[in-house]
C-alpha cells in the first residue's frame, strides 16, 4: 500500500523537475530566437548586396569587423547610406572629430544609445583603438540593431586622421 505523503512527495519532486524542464525549455526559445535574428540580419545584409565571408556566415558573427580600409572606403562612398558612431571617450584627445558622427562617449552608451534611431541603417562604429566599439557593436546587436561594423584599430588607424597629419606635416 501507498502512503499518503510518498505520493505528495513525489508530487512535489515532479512539479519541481517540471518548472526546471520549462525554465531550460525557455532558455533554448530565447537561444534559438537568438540565432535566428543573427541569420536574419545575415539575410538583410545579404539582400542588400553587401560582401560577406563565408565564415563571418558559418560562424553566426552578428557584426563585421571592418579592417580600416575598407571602412574608408565605405566612409568615402558617396553611394553607401550609414551613420557613423564615435563611442570615444570623453577624455579622448582626437587630432579631428568626424563631423558627421553622432558623439556617444562609451561612459554614456549605455544610457544615451537610443539617439540611433534606424535599428536597419548600417552602422559604423569608431572608438580610440576599436576595443570599446567592438562592445558597442554587441550591445547594441543584443537591442535588435542588425547592421553594426566595428572600425578595427579605430582611431589608431583610421586613414583619415593619418591622411590628415600628413597633410599637416607638408603644409
Amino acid at each position: 500500500m501507498i502512503k499518503p505523503g510518498n505520493i505528495f512527495n513525489q508530487l512535489n519532486t515532479f512539479e519541481q523537475e517540471i518548472a526546471r524542464l520549462e525554465g531550460r525549455i525557455l532558455e533554448l526559445e530565447n537561444r534559438i530566437q537568438r540565432l535566428v535574428e543573427v541569420e536574419r540580419n545575415h539575410l538583410i545584409r545579404v539582400k542588400n548586396g553587401e560582401e560577406l565571408s563565408d565564415d563571418f556566415i558559418q560562424s553566426g558573427r552578428s557584426y563585421l569587423d571592418l579592417s580600416p580600409d575598407k571602412a574608408w572606403k565605405l566612409y568615402r562612398n558617396p553611394d553607401f547610406d550609414f551613420i557613423l558612431i564615435d563611442i570615444t571617450g570623453k577624455d579622448f584627445d582626437r587630432v579631428a572629430r568626424l563631423p558627421e558622427a553622432i558623439h556617444i562617449p562609451w561612459e554614456d552608451f549605455q544610457d544615451r544609445f537610443l539617439e540611433i534611431q534606424s535599428k536597419t541603417t548600417p552602422l559604423l562604429i569608431i572608438s580610440e583603438d576599436g576595443t570599446n566599439s567592438i562592445l558597442a557593436c554587441e550591445f547594441l546587436v543584443k537591442r535588435g540593431y542588425f547592421n553594426c561594423n566595428n572600425i578595427s584599430g579605430g582611431y589608431k588607424f583610421w586613414k583619415g586622421l593619418r591622411l590628415e597629419e600628413v597633410k599637416g606635416r607638408s603644409a
